[in-house]
């Protein structure tokens, strides 16, 4: 299976302390990759390397074949890359609908000029992404709460938003951070299923940071470690959780 995306040897300096050390991986097309390690492991450090809001100190990361270093962070949706936030990146007093049509205005082909003298191919595409907007509030089972504000809303139906904005750019890879947290046991479970479901619907690859171990050991077909900003291990589920250097990570001990 090819890889959609390619780590190659990043390391990240922040002046004198070091959060990633040459840290490599590929994520395999159409995969789930989990990618897990105690805090302060260097794990949103590597995710804000992959949405360009970081510049590594060394090494490179490609998609699809070719760098993404030259490509601006306000870019990556434009060439395939979705992204949900840790802590959500909503825009409180906009609608729920139009948060998500926000996120799919990336695929517009209109021009501020365009936009500014509302063309004719202006309003045709605002319908577009409207209707594009609309299913995807039906996937997600959202279109009750379309009109409402997103600010005051369940932190569960938040994320869901949240989701449904980073669907709507319709990536190729989505880069999930902290998706579960704030969430209990039986949402979590839910959340996995819809992770596996949204992959096998919408034919795209996850790349998944989750502190919770259930969540990616029940979803994920490969699993990358961090520790002090280095990979310790990588394998199948099965693999890393027999790992004595994870256990070691985790527990404290090598028994």
């Amino acid at each position: 299976m090819s890889s959609i995306l390619e780590v190659r040897d990043v390391s990240v300096n922040f002046g004198g302390i070091v959060a990633l050390d040459g840290v490599s991986f590929d994520v395999p097309r159409g995969g789930i990759l989990g990618l897990i390690g105690p805090n302060g492991a260097g794990k949103t450090t590597l995710f804000n390397c992959l949405s360009r809001l970081y510049v590594p100190s060394s090494g490179d990361i490609l998609f699809d074949g070719k760098t993404i270093l030259s490509t601006p962070a306000h870019r990556m949706a434009q060439i395939g890359v979705g992204r949900t936030f840790q802590n959500l990146a909503l825009f409180h007093r906009l609608t729920v609908l139009d948060n998500v049509k926000v996120g799919a205005h990336c695929s517009s082909g209109t021009d501020f000029l365009s936009n500014a003298l509302r063309m004719p191919w202006v309003r045709r595409d605002e319908a577009r992404l409207e209707q594009k907007a609309w299913a995807l509030l039906e996937y997600l089972d959202l279109t009750d709460v379309a009109h409402l504000p997103a600010a005051g809303l369940p932190f569960g139906t938040q994320k869901r938003v949240e989701l449904a904005r980073a669907l709507a750019a319709e990536p190729k890879l989505l880069l999930l951070d902290e998706p579960a947290g704030g969430l209990n046991h039986e949402e979590v479970d839910e959340l996995g299923r819809l992770f596996q479901k949204i992959r096998d619907d919408k034919q795209l690859t996850v790349l998944l940071v989750e502190h919770h171990m259930s969540l990616v050991m029940a979803i994920s077909e490969q699993v990358v470690v961090l520790n002090f900003g280095r990979k310790i291990a990588e394998g199948t589920p099965a693999q890393v959780r027999a790992d004595p250097e994870v256990v070691h990570a985790y527990l404290g001990t090598k028994h």
